[in-house]
């Protein structure tokens, strides 16, 4: 069996397909088309009920209750993709050579450490743009000379 296959088939946990499962349906378009279709029946049924304050509590408690819901769904999607990313991110570090290593699950460093990693590169981007001006200053020289 090869590598993505084993992968296909490890079994996830049943909130995580839910919320994976939930997730790409609810940024389909047949969930936009229900619920535009909801509120087009609900606004239409507006004249039938005189506006009452039931008619609007059912738009108000639904949209509530589905927003509130789908919060904690988009966020363990969101969690989950960050993570992923995260990981291959740490195989990229771990996988070049010269890399620092150190980078790897920099996630976990306090904001401290964070700020220090990234003053340091600061100094690094830093340095090599003055390095970058000055070969390019040097081959604007070395043209110059050749004329």
């Amino acid at each position: 069996m090869g590598q993505t296959t084993q992968q296909t088939t490890r079994r996830k946990g049943w909130f995580t397909c839910f919320a994976q499962g939930t997730s790409n349906w609810a940024g389909s378009q047949s969930a936009f088309l229900l619920a535009f279709g909801s509120i087009l029946l609900w606004a239409v049924t507006g004249p039938i009920f005189r506006y009452s304050e039931t008619w609007q509590m059912i738009i108000n408690t639904g949209t509530t209750i589905i927003t509130f819901l789908m919060v904690f769904l988009i966020q363990n999607s969101q969690n989950r993709e960050s993570k992923v990313v995260q990981l291959k991110l740490d195989e990229l570090i771990r996988a070049v050579e010269g890399a620092e290593n150190a980078l790897i699950n920099m996630e976990e460093m306090t904001e401290d450490e964070l700020e220090a990693t990234h003053a340091k590169f600061i100094r690094m981007a830093e340095q090599a743009a003055r390095t970058r001006t000055g070969r390019r200053a040097a081959r604007e020289k070395a043209v110059e000379a050749a004329e």
